[in-house]
């Protein structure tokens, strides 16, 4: 089916929401201890979707290890790196996501990637270590070593996910994010400081990051998305996602008023190049793409689109 005028405007709207909750989280947190930041984020996420989903209660347990592992522990690491570097450089390193998935997706589901899949995969961390080696990130060892850390995190969990069986995607991010709410409040009470007066001294735009982060960047980037993947292959649909980076970026110099070298630059480049081998294939080869598989930064699973009333049996 043809993407229509529509269809493209709402790909172009994911990737510009997701990318500038980036920017705005790097903005906020300036000021907001990061995993405080997520926990009120996934709090509100929570608030605005359970009541419109039913319980999975037979999933209960797996879905609380994968709201700790690809929502609690993933957030808690890419967020607090994120603290630390530009937004701009962040948003580049963990395109990674996609690249650890099909390792994993290698190694524990034996999955086979071809050879554009490799390809893709070594361009990415190539570009990666370009970016490290920027000079002015050579005092920010530890940020970087998080923001790789995260990535993986997320995903280990979306192996989980991809085990899981068939979940309607909206079910799926409202209980990961009850669960994942309490979760990521304790991180923050045992690793960070301040959170009463960070609290009582937030403004505007704290709240108003959180309420972007849960209500934009969420509910209506998740609506959106799980719109164009249930009209379309996901390989007509993932080239926008590589819009995401290029948004992130726009916005980290244009808001935050960040600088770009030519060797992030160039970096950059050369991992946005590596996920797009990875995620474009020719539509003989769509059922091949990582369906399950969300933009980079994001870290909340896009599980199978599921019909209404229709079942599927769970993937071996």
């Amino acid at each position: 089916m043809t993407l229509r005028l529509q269809d493209i405007i709402a790909g172009v709207a994911v990737a510009l929401i997701w990318g500038m909750g980036i920017v705005f989280a790097k903005a906020a947190i300036g000021h907001f201890p990061p995993i405080l930041l997520m926990a009120f984020r996934f709090a509100l996420t929570a608030l605005a979707l359970v009541w419109f989903v039913r319980p999975p209660v037979a999933l209960f347990g797996r879905i609380f290890l994968i709201a700790l592992i690809s929502g609690a522990i993933q957030y808690s690491l890419t967020f607090t790196g994120l603290q630390r570097v530009d937004a701009s450089v962040a948003v580049l390193v963990v395109q990674l996501e996609v690249p650890f998935l099909v390792l994993l997706g290698a190694v524990f589901l034996k999955e086979k990637p071809g050879l554009r899949k490799w390809l893709g995969i070594a361009a990415a961390f190539v570009g990666v270590a370009i970016i490290s080696g920027e000079p002015r990130l050579q005092t920010a060892d530890a940020a970087l070593v998080l923001l790789i850390a995260g990535p993986f995190a997320w995903a280990v969990g979306q192996i989980m996910v991809r085990q899981l069986g068939p979940v309607g995607g909206f079910t799926l991010i409202a209980w990961m994010a009850v669960f994942a709410t309490p979760q990521l409040f304790v991180f923050s009470l045992v690793l960070e400081h301040g959170q009463l007066a960070a609290i009582r001294s937030a403004g505007w735009l704290v709240w108003g990051t959180v309420l972007y982060l849960g209500l934009v960047m969420t509910a209506l980037g998740y609506g959106l998305w799980y719109t164009l993947v249930s009209r379309h292959p996901v390989n007509h649909v993932a080239p926008f996602l590589l819009l995401m980076p290029v948004f992130a970026v726009i916005g980290g110099v244009t808001v935050l008023g960040e600088s770009l070298s030519l060797q992030t630059v160039l970096g950059g480049l050369v991992v946005i190049g590596g996920v797009a081998f990875i995620v474009i294939e020719r539509p003989r080869r769509a059922a091949e793409i990582l369906p399950e598989t969300l933009p980079a930064a994001e870290g909340l699973p896009v599980p199978e689109i599921v019909a209404p009333g229709e079942r599927r049996e769970p993937r071996p």
